[in-house]
């Protein structure tokens, strides 16, 4: 799924951003540049120096960055992206939609995906794979149904969950 140019349950999240879109854990870029050829400006980061070369080539604008980390435009992006399971980034959900609430403009949206309901969340350790490589990171997973209390202690408002090709998506705003 990685490096697919179209993945089901991708167009109801690429429908979601309608204006500049920061794509956190970019990857390939398939999101990034999907949004790029549908006119919008878009920026996807990405700690991979591998994934942000893909991302490159599909065309997309990519920058090697940390989330955590300085990235253009604080404060005033209109959309945020957290898909495929990167709300897991760091291994602490509330630390990183803290700062995706930072990144936000006063009227931005995040939006992004989650575990389906009844499935545990949980943070830790997880095994990165590239190639014969593997590395240790922090990591997690959030339960659609876990959502609201960990919007709640971010600043954040949950104002719409759904569903698309067995994928589960949810909008936060800034409260």
């Amino acid at each position: 799924m990685w490096c697919r140019d179209d993945v089901p349950g991708d167009s109801t999240l690429l429908a979601a951003c309608t204006g500049p879109t920061l794509d956190v854990g970019c990857g390939p870029g398939r999101l990034t540049a999907a949004l790029a050829a549908a006119g919008l400006a878009a920026l996807g980061i990405d700690v991979s120096a591998a994934a942000v070369r893909l991302a490159r080539r599909r065309g997309a604008v990519a920058l090697q960055r940390d989330v955590f980390g300085p990235l253009p435009d604080t404060g005033r992006w209109a959309h945020l992206l957290l898909a495929d399971g990167n709300i897991g980034i760091g291994g602490d959900p509330p630390r990183l939609l803290r700062r995706c609430r930072s990144l936000l403009a006063a009227k931005g949206r995040l939006h992004l995906e989650l575990a389906p309901p009844g499935t545990p969340s949980w943070a830790g350790p997880a095994t990165a794979h590239h190639g014969a490589e593997a590395a240790t990171i922090a990591w997690a997973a959030v339960a659609a149904d876990d959502l609201g209390d960990l919007a709640a202690t971010s600043a954040l408002r949950v104002v719409r969950t759904w569903t698309e090709a067995g994928r589960w998506f949810a909008t936060l705003t800034p409260r």
